[in-house]
C-alpha cells in the first residue's frame, strides 16, 4: 500500500537547525522511501495568524522554498507549494469547523500557550488554527503526518473531524483517518543557551540557534560558546534528565550522524567537552555549510522559485479541488 504524506512548515524566514532536524531532513528520509507519495506544503495561511509585514512574508515563502530545495527535496518528486495558491484549503477549513465542536478546541494546549494571558486579544485565526490543519491533510486523502511533540494534539483532533463528518454524512472512510509518523530519532532541538526551551528564531540572541543560512566560523563560534556544565561527558548509562543542555548538544550529533544517543554517549565517553565540541561544529559545517551556500544561490533567482510553487500549486489544486467538489456535493451545495 502507497503511504501518502502531507506535512507543512510554516514561512517564518531564517529557518534554523531545529526546523531542519526535526522536520526537514525526515521529509528528505520520507520522499526517497519505496511506495511514498509526499506534499510539502509551505503554510502562509497558518502564518497569518498573527500579523505580519506582506513583504516579509513574500521573502519568507521563496527562503522556506529555497531551504526545502537546498535541503533535498526534489520539487519533481514531491508536491511542494504554498498554501494560499489552493482555495480549497480555505473552503475545506471552514466546512470543516462547522464539523469540529468548540469542547475540542478549547482543549488545544498550544493555543492557551501561544494567546499567552490575555487571550481575548488572540485573533480568532489562531484559535481555529487546527482546523485548518485538518483540511490541509483531508484535502489530500493523508495515510500519516509526521508530527513532533507540539503537533500530536492537533493531529487528534483531525482525526476526530473526519470521523465525525463521515458519521455525520453517512459515508464511511470518505475522509481518511491519517496515522501519525513520530521520529525515532532525537528531533526535539533546544536552544544553545537553555536546554529547556525550543531553538527558536524568537529568541534574542542569535547566539541560541544555529540558523541554516550560517557561514563555517559563525557555526564554530556558536557550538564553542553553548551552553554545557562543569561535569565531564556523560557515561553510557548516565540519565541525561538532569543535564538538558549536555543531551541537546548530544542529540543534535546523533541526529546529524544518524546514530542514537546511546552509541553518541559511547564515542565521547572519557572525552572532555573541547574534543566534543570541536567534532560537533565539524558535523555542522559539514552538514550545514553545502546547503547554507544553495540557500543562497536559490535566492538570486526569485522567477524560478515563483515558477516552482506554481508548479507545484497546479499539482495540488487537482488533488485537492476533487475531494472539495465531493465534500460540497455530500453537504448539498
Amino acid at each position: 500500500m502507497t503511504k501518502k504524506i502531507f506535512s507543512g512548515v510554516q514561512p517564518s524566514g531564517n529557518l534554523h537547525l531545529g526546523n531542519y532536524l526535526g522536520a526537514i531532513k525526515n521529509f528528505v528520509d520520507l520522499q526517497n522511501q519505496k511506495e511514498t507519495e509526499c506534499i510539502y506544503c509551505i503554510v502562509d495561511l497558518h502564518a497569518i495568524t498573527v500579523k505580519q509585514e506582506p513583504k516579509e512574508l513574500k521573502k519568507n515563502i521563496r527562503e522556506t522554498l529555497a531551504t526545502f530545495i537546498a535541503s533535498g527535496l526534489n520539487y519533481e518528486k514531491s508536491i511542494i507549494f504554498n498554501q494560499s495558491s489552493v482555495t480549497a484549503h480555505a473552503e475545506g477549513a471552514w466546512i470543516l469547523s462547522c464539523t469540529a465542536r468548540m469542547g475540542w478546541l478549547n482543549r488545544m494546549t498550544q493555543f492557551k500557550e501561544k494567546a499567552g494571558k490575555d487571550k481575548e486579544k488572540a485573533s480568532v485565526g489562531l484559535y481555529a488554527y487546527p482546523v485548518l490543519m485538518a483540511a490541509d491533510i483531508l484535502l489530500y486523502d493523508a495515510t500519516h503526518v509526521p508530527v513532533g511533540h507540539d503537533q500530536k494534539q492537533h493531529l487528534e483532533l483531525c482525526r476526530d473531524i473526519a470521523q465525525r463528518f463521515n458519521s455525520d454524512f453517512n459515508v464511511e472512510d470518505f475522509l481518511k483517518v491519517p496515522e501519525p509518523l513520530i521520529q525515532k530519532n532525537f528531533s526535539r532541538i533546544m536552544s544553545l543557551k537553555d536546554g529547556m526551551k525550543k531553538m527558536s528564531k524568537s529568541d534574542p540572541s542569535d547566539l541560541s540557534r544555529i540558523n541554516l543560512t550560517d557561514e563555517k566560523d559563525l557555526i564554530v563560534n556558536k557550538i564553542k560558546k553553548a551552553k554545557t556544565d562543569n561535569m565531564p561527558m556523560p557515561a553510557i548509562e548516565e540519565n541525561l534528565e538532569k543535564r538538558p543542555e549536555v543531551e541537546n548538544l548530544l542529540g543534535i550529533y546523533s541526529s546529524l550522524s544518524n546514530q542514537t544517543l546511546d552509541q553518541s554517549k559511547k564515542e565521547f565517553d572519557g572525552k572532555n567537552f573541547s574534543d566534543f565540541k570541536e567534532k560537533l561544529s565539524d558535523l555542522l559545517v559539514e552538514k550545514i555549510t553545502p546547503i547554507s551556500k544553495e540557500i543562497k544561490k536559490l535566492l538570486n533567482d526569485s522567477k524560478n522559485l515563483d515558477n516552482i510553487l506554481y508548479d507545484g500549486s497546479q499539482k495540488a489544486d487537482k488533488i485537492a479541488s476533487k475531494k472539495i467538489k465531493k465534500i460540497k456535493e455530500l453537504i448539498g451545495f
